[in-house]
């Protein structure tokens, strides 16, 4: 059913549900497991993060410890990406780039209160493949 599995992970709780999920379906269907992390220049701001190099230092260093993790985490061999832009688009351009057929993902992030978080619905709402959010 699923060849091709995607993970998107921002060290968060929900994320972090997201990961086990994902593993899991994977395990189940034999699928290829690829996990993103998105460096988010929306939310804190493309001008900041040019200015100020140990921010943006700071930011690279904890989604590359949240895909280290995840790399651990995992029962196969993985392929991780690290990004840095809108996590919906970036997320959805990496989903469309390896063809996967699920997109797993956290119901809401870091910064995010509520039921389902911001990056998660537009996510849902933009990319043409099945979104399971956990």
């Amino acid at each position: 059913m699923y060849e091709t599995i995607l993970v998107a992970t921002d060290g968060s709780d929900p994320a972090s549900r997201a990961v086990d999920c994902a593993t899991d379906l994977a395990s189940t269907f034999d699928a290829d497991l690829h996990g993103i992390s998105v460096v988010d220049t929306y939310r804190y701001g493309d001008s900041m993060l040019s200015g100020d190099q140990t921010v943006v230092d700071d930011l690279r260093d904890r989604a590359e410890a949240v895909l280290e993790e995840f790399e651990g985490r995992a029962d196969r061999e993985v392929t991780t990406e690290l990004r840095r832009g809108r996590p919906h688009e970036e997320i959805g351009d990496y989903a469309a780039a390896i063809d996967a057929d699920l997109v797993v993902l956290g119901n809401r992030g870091l910064g995010a209160g509520g039921e389902i978080g911001s990056s998660a619905e537009r996510l849902v709402r933009s990319v043409d493949r099945p979104v399971l959010t956990a």
